[in-house]
């Protein structure tokens, strides 16, 4: 079945040059206005529906839960449950931005998550994505797509400036340690830590080896935000797959083989079309 996508998804979004060389020198970049407030609150209700049916942190007593159970409630391969999900994952204005930004030929999906900060969800400590990520290039990003404005009370995200290049902590899960280490580090480094509030229909970019975090959700209303990450079409898995990265090959990339090139369903083309 086709996505069905809105005009406004599907419409082309130039970047200046300027904004490609801040994500290139930061490691991220937050635009503003990219998508409609309609368009978010059309596909909210959808997405909201399925984190409900589909999370399974709800069935874990909190003192039982993980450090990432305790931050959100988290859903990955929405696209293939929920519509409102699909809309967004296959918006080719999104995969366009993210074709920019990366400064590559095309994109495709690596995968999808929605995150889900419920109230008085806990801090997502300091780490880097990529950690996760068995693929042998760094031109990959994460679009953090807020389905709500998000004042800073709600936790939005922050960053390390420019820590992309910082290699400390690249071995480091998500954990309290993580938090601890690199808060430390960051700090001794003096790396500048960037938190901003979100509108509706702003969104951010950020490289797989950005360090960010995000705050506890001090709002009596959930923080509901969709992520999409794209990889540089051309990528292939690393020859080298560590044990903490197997299950994302596993799930985001079934059939493909170390130093294989993840180009089956799971990991359609985005960009172009």
């Amino acid at each position: 079945m086709q996505p069905t996508i809105s005009a406004e998804l599907h419409s082309p979004y130039e970047l200046p040059a300027a904004t490609i060389a801040d994500f290139e020198r930061d490691g991220f970049v937050k635009l503003s206005g990219v998508l409609d407030r309609g368009t978010l609150e059309q596909v909210e209700p959808d997405i909201t529906d399925k984190v409900r049916a589909l999370n399974t942190t709800d069935d874990v007593p909190y003192g039982e839960r993980s450090v990432l159970q305790k931050a959100f409630l988290q859903v990955g391969n929405l696209w293939r449950n929920s519509q409102g999900a699909r809309d967004l994952v296959f918006s080719h204005r999104l995969a366009h931005i993210a074709t920019q930004l990366l400064g590559v030929e095309g994109v495709r999906l690596f995968a999808d998550q929605a995150l889900y900060k419920q109230p008085s969800g806990d801090i997502t400590p300091w780490h880097a994505d990529q950690y996760y990520w068995p693929i042998d290039s760094d031109r990959v990003c994460t679009v953090w797509i807020p389905l709500q404005d998000t004042p800073l009370e709600m936790g939005p995200l922050a960053f390390a400036r420019a820590s992309h290049r910082f290699e400390y902590g690249r071995d480091l899960p998500i954990s309290e340690d993580s938090e601890r280490q690199l808060q430390e580090a960051l700090a001794r480094e003096r790396f500048e830590t960037v938190q901003q509030p979100f509108e509706l229909g702003d969104v951010s970019f950020h490289l797989g080896w950005t360090f960010h975090r995000a705050g506890q959700n001090e709002a009596s209303s959930p923080r509901r935000v969709m992520t999409v990450i794209f990889l540089d079409a051309a990528t292939r898995v690393s020859r080298k797959v560590g044990e903490h990265q197997q299950p994302q090959l596993d799930i985001l990339m079934p059939g493909t083989e170390p130093g294989g090139l993840p180009n089956g369903p799971a990991n359609p083309l985005l960009y172009p079309l």
